[in-house]
């Protein structure tokens, strides 16, 4: 069971109006400056996957990062990032999603997982569930299995968790 973390919300800033008008963005860098909420965070969502085996935790561009890698450290896994379209240097396999204001492009390295690896997820809001839809087909593409999803955020009103049925979903902050 995930613990209480609706406290974060006053770790979480408002940002009307972007990064387009009628979008209201998530900012989480008070969260992420405060330790204890910083701490809570990474300790909720691994503590929610504890006990299971997890060989990589992927962190979706860019804020999916900052937590995915030290949930990744906890579980002594290998930390894979997946990136926007254009910034891996090397063989990748892509993956086009929609998000609730457009489309865009996902990569990864070809080789990031190892068949049957079993893969958590991480992004920092789960909006309409395109982008960790888009990630899971791109881990099973590479013949890894998805353990679950953890996100920071929740915006429950957009309706992604649908996109993701099937999956252990875990989100800390839910907003209706």
């Amino acid at each position: 069971m995930t613990p209480d973390a609706t406290w974060l919300k006053d770790h979480i800033r408002d940002i009307a109006d972007w990064p387009k008008p009628g979008v209201t963005f998530k900012d989480i860098t008070p969260m992420l400056a405060d330790v204890d909420a910083f701490r809570f965070t990474v300790d909720a969502i691994a503590d929610h996957y504890a006990g299971r085996t997890i060989d990589k935790v992927c962190g979706i561009e860019a804020r999916g990062f900052i937590v995915a890698a030290p949930i990744a450290y906890r579980f002594g896994a290998g930390f894979v990032p997946v990136r926007k379209a254009g910034k891996l240097p090397w063989d990748i396999e892509k993956e086009e999603y929609e998000l609730e204001y457009g489309t865009d492009l996902l990569e990864v390295h070809r080789d990031a997982f190892g068949r049957g690896d079993q893969v958590l997820i991480i992004d920092d809001v789960m909006a309409t569930g395109g982008t960790a839809a888009a990630t899971i087909r791109l881990v099973e593409k590479l013949g890894a299995t998805v353990v679950g999803l953890g996100f920071i955020i929740e915006l429950a009103f957009l309706h992604g968790r649908e996109r993701l049925t099937g999956h252990d979903v875990v989100s800390l902050v839910t907003y209706e």
